[in-house]
């Protein structure tokens, strides 16, 4: 018996939930979720109070998370909640600092000959170089987001 796929999303912990969703968005070619048609729907029946909204590029978003999807994937239009691939920050405590290395990250793979360009464009996003690798398996650069969260782009 072959078990259905589960659907999921990436959860990452940030210090700036939306400067991170906003980077990611940028460097994947995502899309940032607006959630402002359901917060509003939420706020008008007092279902949830104001103290957990902020105003984020002019819309109402959620203080303390933010995500991006895919632009081809679909996405529920009232809640803005995606259902492809997505990635979700959630904001964590400033005392919850990023103490190690990732045991997770991620690899993005740049059109064959741009590897050198994609880099430039994540440092211009904010994503700092750590390490160019070479080896008889193939090339890449390790970076860190603005949070200082590992990833490859090859």
């Amino acid at each position: 018996m072959t078990a259905t796929p589960l659907h999921w999303k990436l959860v990452i912990d940030a210090h700036g939930p939306h400067a991170q969703a906003d980077f990611w968005a940028a460097a994947l070619g995502y899309e940032v979720e607006d959630h402002s048609v359901l917060i509003t729907e939420l706020l008008d029946l007092g279902a949830v109070p104001p103290g957990i909204v902020t105003d984020h590029h002019g819309r109402r978003a959620w203080r303390d998370a933010a995500a991006v999807r895919h632009p081809d994937d679909p996405y529920d239009a009232k809640s803005g909640v995606g259902a492809g691939r997505r990635i979700l920050f959630n904001r964590v405590p400033p005392e919850e600092a990023k103490t190690g290395k990732n045991r997770l990250h991620i690899d993005l793979h740049s059109p064959a000959g741009e590897l050198q360009t994609e880099v430039r464009r994540h440092q211009a996003l904010g994503a700092e170089v750590q390490r160019h690798v070479r080896e008889p398996s193939g090339e890449w650069v390790i970076m860190t987001d603005p949070e200082g969260n590992e990833y490859c782009v090859h």
